[in-house]
């Protein structure tokens, strides 16, 4: 009794302990994320938890009926024997069949609600200021949205209903135990006070565990996504060697962390494995010794002995389900600490006129972070329909001037403002990034034909509109030329392409979009001369406001102002110094 009270104590320290750490508020916070999946599909999690509950009934069922019919064999008593042959085909046959059900009704149950976190997620992300997303590598956001997503799925799919029926298991075996021999069910049970006990360092050594390894794995996938990322580059090194050393390098942590948290299940499947098997010997002697003393028949021991091995199991898978809630708890920790994120703020736009639009930026400053000022007291104006030309050293901010105004960052202070033809003025933010069509410096073509990246501009661009945007990109002369024109597949980044060709695709796409403001951020760099001017030529003709960073000096016969980003500082050229300097 003493040891009992003692057991009880020790377990209620426990519970308050992790109650004053948080370590069980950040569990049944991760999972009500969870369950609140979950509870867009009540109706189809019930139907899958009813369905285990009649299979598991109806294995209790085939159990009780076996041992009647062992009885009656043995006693020679076959009045009831096909009654009972009966009884025991159907209730196998149900439950092979509710035990179909119930995996099908998982699988189906699994990729609905796989999607719908997925969607979810990417919603949000899609959703979140891009300056604090940027701090996360893109390997490590693809392992949360992939690993990390399909086991907050799986947890909200099985572990409420297994719960469920694994209850049931226990309380429905027990019942029948309990009903033949009181003593049985307490042997079957001898095992549940040491579980409690073992929670105290199962449940925070787990989780800590979970937590190592999806860390681990996650920066191990962020360096894998950016070595094969910049394959030509490091190869252009000749780092092989080197890359191969650091990923070997990532394998030994992730070795050495997932072989401790497998060290830690081990002895912990050990200490469960010698309390079962001591439990089983017990429950074996004891019905030896009442079928001796003739209490009891061969029936009812075989009852026994089979009720209570699945009572064991019954009991290690709940004990299971432990560590797959803090499994789920950690990877909904991951995905929630994305999606909690702040958003991009959104004030809805008036609508703005089709035609040229001119952009004016008054007093503004900006800064990365408190002791990283990029940007001050700038001013700059872009005239509707003319070209604009930001140039300077790298590094200055010109790029960042961009992101402003696409609304990817916000400034301190200051304005940023598109003025649309009829002399309207709408503050740039989100909502007004439909006005822009951005090309930034790199390769950004995707796998996929010619025509299928000019979609993603816009999804319904016809295949005459089209034409004539590679055309005004100076692309068409050599897509034309390409065994299946627009429909010819082109690999990922562009591969197969010249840097240049890559670069005038690049820039039909953003035609696609109609915009009324061109940025292009270093896009003519890989193209010469003549092909430069005439791109150029063409935005103008279309009458599209274009602002264009280059650290070529020619881009600038074709601007009508520019302005220096140097220190800090963006400061307009007089007409003498631009003409100057498109000479040099």
């Amino acid at each position: 009794m003493a040891k009992n009270s003692k057991a009880s104590s020790e377990f209620l320290h426990t519970l308050r302990r992790k109650v004053r750490d948080g370590t069980l508020r950040t569990i049944w916070r991760d999972w009500k994320w969870i369950w609140s999946f979950s509870r867009k599909r009540w109706p189809s999690v019930l139907l899958y938890t009813l369905f285990g509950i009649l299979s598991s009934g109806l294995g209790l069922m085939a159990g009780v009926v076996s041992k009647y019919m062992i009885d009656a064999i043995v006693a020679l008593d076959l009045s009831k024997l096909m009654l009972q042959c009966c009884l025991l085909i159907a209730s196998a046959a149900l439950s092979v069949a509710f035990q179909s059900m119930t995996s099908r009704f998982a699988a189906k149950l699994s990729v609905d609600m796989y999607n719908d976190v997925q969607a979810k997620v990417f919603d949000s992300i899609m959703d979140t200021d891009w300056m604090h997303l940027s701090q996360y590598a893109s390997g490590d956001l693809l392992d949360r949205f992939s690993s990390d997503v399909g086991t907050v799925a799986g947890c909200a799919v099985s572990w409420l209903p297994n719960m469920v029926i694994q209850l049931f298991t226990v309380l429905s075996t027990l019942f029948v135990i309990l009903y033949y021999d009181p003593i049985m069910a307490l042997i079957g049970c001898a095992s549940t006070p040491l579980l409690f006990l073992m929670s105290r360092r199962l449940l925070r050594k787990q989780r800590d565990y979970n937590q190592k390894v999806r860390q681990v794995s996650g920066e191990m996938s962020a360096f894998q996504n950016e070595t094969f990322r910049n394959m030509d580059t490091l190869k252009s090194f000749g780092v092989e060697s080197q890359m191969s050393g650091r990923l070997r390098s990532w394998q030994k942590n992730y070795r050495a962390t997932v072989l401790e948290h497998n060290r830690f299940t081990i002895r912990t499947n050990v200490c469960l494995t010698i309390m079962g098997t001591a439990v089983q010997y017990g429950a074996l002697a004891y019905c030896l010794w009442r079928l001796w003393r003739g209490d009891i028949l061969f029936g009812t021991m075989t009852l026994f002995l089979q009720q209570r091995s699945n009572l064991s199991a019954a009991f290690s898978a709940l004990v299971s389900l432990v560590p797959t809630a803090l499994s789920g708890s950690v990877a909904a920790e991951r995905i929630r600490e994305l999606t909690e994120l702040p958003k991009e703020p959104h004030h809805p736009a008036t609508a703005i006129p089709e035609g040229g639009c001119a952009v004016e930026v008054k007093n503004l400053r900006v800064a990365y972070t408190k002791d990283r000022k990029v940007l001050s007291d700038v001013n700059l104006y872009a005239p509707a329909g003319q070209i604009l030309a930001l140039i300077g050293p790298s590094g200055e901010g010109k790029t960042t001037l961009l992101r402003l105004l696409l609304g990817l960052i916000r400034p301190e202070e200051g304005s940023l403002t598109l003025i649309d033809g009829q002399g309207g003025r709408h503050p740039l933010g989100a909502d007004t990034r439909h006005c822009f069509a951005y090309v930034p410096q790199g390769n950004t073509i995707i796998a996929g034909t010619i025509a299928y990246n000019l979609r993603l501009a816009r999804e319904d661009v016809t295949e005459e509109e089209m034409i004539a945007g590679l055309k005004d990109a100076c692309a068409w002369d050599f897509v034309k030329e390409l065994p299946m024109g627009i429909h010819t597949p082109i690999g990922e980044g562009g591969k197969g392409l010249s840097e240049g060709q890559a670069q005038r695709i690049s820039i039909a796409r953003a035609l696609m979009r109609s915009a009324q403001v061109m940025l292009l951020d270093e896009v003519t760099s890989a193209l010469d001369q003549a092909t430069e001017q005439q791109v150029l030529q063409n935005l103008t003709a279309r009458g599209v406001t274009t602002i264009v960073i280059s650290h070529r000096m020619s881009v600038l016969e074709q601007c009508s102002g520019a302005y220096r980003v140097q220190d800090g500082q963006v400061i307009a050229l007089t007409p003498e110094e631009l003409e100057e300097l498109a000479k040099t």
